[in-house]
């Protein structure tokens, strides 16, 4: 598994949002397009990612959403790969810190695709295992 890279599992494109975003109108976007998170880009630049998991906090803080924005609740400190990074090493770093979406950058192109979970459990799920001798 050491040589599978992340770029033959990433899912791509990957849909993005504006930190200025309505934080309703991005929870749609999810939701009709049955993903678990955007990226957050400003002048494209990676500024942020917005998950599923952030919206616990939406529900938690039970107040009027129709103001808040992506801002309000995106994470800022976003981990990121490259395509050529080893999915052995990006899953242990997902692990480590309990991530379910990991972005994929390029330093010329930006965010081009997105790790997940899913696409680990699905790629590991067709792995078949070496004979026991």
């Amino acid at each position: 598994m050491d040589d599978i890279f992340v770029g033959r599992l990433m899912s791509s494109p990957v849909e993005s949002v504006s930190p200025e975003t309505p934080i309703e109108q991005a929870a749609r976007t999810m939701l009709d397009l049955d993903i678990g998170s955007l990226v957050v880009v400003e002048d494209a630049t990676l500024v942020g990612i917005l998950t599923t998991t952030d919206y616990v906090q939406v529900a938690a803080d039970s107040t009027d959403t129709a103001a808040a924005t992506v801002s309000d609740y995106m994470t800022t400190d976003v981990v990121t790969a490259t395509a050529n990074d080893s999915i052995v090493d990006v899953a242990e770093t997902m692990v480590d810190n309990g991530f379910h979406h990991l972005p994929v950058v390029d330093d010329e192109a930006g965010v081009i695709g997105m790790l997940t979970t899913t696409d680990l459990t699905a790629y590991l799920s067709t792995v078949e295992s070496p004979p026991v001798v």
